[in-house]
C-alpha cells in the first residue's frame, strides 16, 4: 500500500473496528479525524495513533443528531483543509429478540445510529467530497444484510438499509468522482460482540458458522476499508464488501 496524504474521518474510532480502521489509515500516512460518543474512547485511539507517529485529531459527536454530524464535517475540513474520505463506521448492536418483543425506542434508536447516521455524514461530507481528487465514502454494514440470525430484526433492517443506501450513493455521486463501497463484517471479536449473545444466539454458535473457522478481527476489516479507500480500488463502487471467513457462501 502506497502513503497516503488522505483526509479521513472514522466514526465509532474509539474500540473495535473503528480503533483498527482510524490506526491503518494512519499508519498509510493519512490525517484522521477519530470520532466517538465517548471522549476517553477517542483520546485513546488518538494517543495510539500519535504514538505511532501518526496525525489524528478527537472529536465527540453523537452520529445520529443533524447538527453533531454537520459540526463532525466542518471540523475535519477545519483541522486538515479538505475532506478525502467519510467512513460511517459507528454502530449499535441489538441483543437477540423476538420481534415481536421489540420495543419501538430500540427500533428507532437502532435505526438512528446505524443508518441515518449514513446518511447525515454522506448529505454534509458531499459538498466537501466533490472538491476531492477521489472522494471515497465508506459504509459499515453486515453479515447480517445478508444471511440474517434469528432474533436481529432491527439490526438487520438498519444493515441491509445500509447496503442499500450505499448502492444508491455509489450511482447518484458517480458523476461527482466519489466511491461509496460497503463493508460487511461478520461477528467480529470486539467488545461489542458480546452484546448481540442471547437465547440460542451465543459466540461459540457464530463461531462455528464460519467456514475459515476464526472471528473477524477489527485488522480485517480495517486492511478491507483502506483498501477500498486507495487507488488501488479505483474501479470498485456500489459494491457490499463481504469480510466473513466465507459465512455467506
Amino acid at each position: 500500500m502506497h502513503d497516503s496524504d488522505q483526509r479521513v474521518i472514522v466514526t465509532g474510532a474509539g474500540s473495535g473496528m473503528g480503533e483498527a480502521t482510524a490506526r491503518r489509515f494512519a499508519d498509510v500516512g493519512a490525517s484522521v479525524l477519530v470520532v466517538d460518543l465517548e471522549e476517553t474512547a477517542a483520546e485513546s485511539t488518538a494517543d495510539a495513533i500519535g504514538a505511532d507517529g501518526g496525525d489524528a485529531v478527537t472529536h465527540v459527536a453523537d452520529v445520529s443528531d443533524p447538527e453533531a454530524v454537520e459540526g463532525m464535517i466542518d471540523r475535519a475540513v477545519t483541522e486538515f483543509g479538505g475532506l478525502d474520505v467519510l467512513h460511517n463506521n459507528a454502530g449499535i448492536p441489538q441483543e437477540s429478540t423476538p420481534v415481536e418483543d421489540v420495543d419501538e425506542e430500540t427500533w428507532d434508536a437502532i435505526q438512528d445510529v446505524n443508518l441515518k447516521s449514513a446518511f447525515l455524514g454522506t448529505k454534509y461530507a458531499v459538498p466537501h467530497l466533490r472538491e476531492s481528487d477521489a472522494g471515497v465514502i465508506l459504509n459499515t454494514a453486515s453479515t447480517a444484510a445478508i444471511r440474517p440470525r434469528t432474533g436481529l430484526s432491527a439490526y438487520v433492517a438498519s444493515k441491509a438499509g445500509m447496503v442499500g443506501l450505499t448502492k444508491q450513493l455509489a450511482y447518484e455521486l458517480a458523476d461527482d468522482g466519489i466511491r461509496v463501497n460497503a463493508i460487511c463484517p461478520v461477528a467480529t471479536d470486539t467488545p461489542m460482540l458480546q452484546d448481540f449473545a442471547a437465547g440460542d444466539l451465543s459466540v461459540e454458535s457464530m463461531h462455528d458458522t464460519i467456514p475459515l473457522g476464526r472471528l473477524c478481527e477489527p485488522t480485517d476489516v480495517a486492511a478491507a476499508a483502506v483498501f477500498l479507500a486507495s487507488e488501488d480500488a479505483a474501479m470498485i463502487t456500489g459494491t457490499a464488501l463481504e469480510v466473513d471467513g466465507g459465512r455467506d457462501i
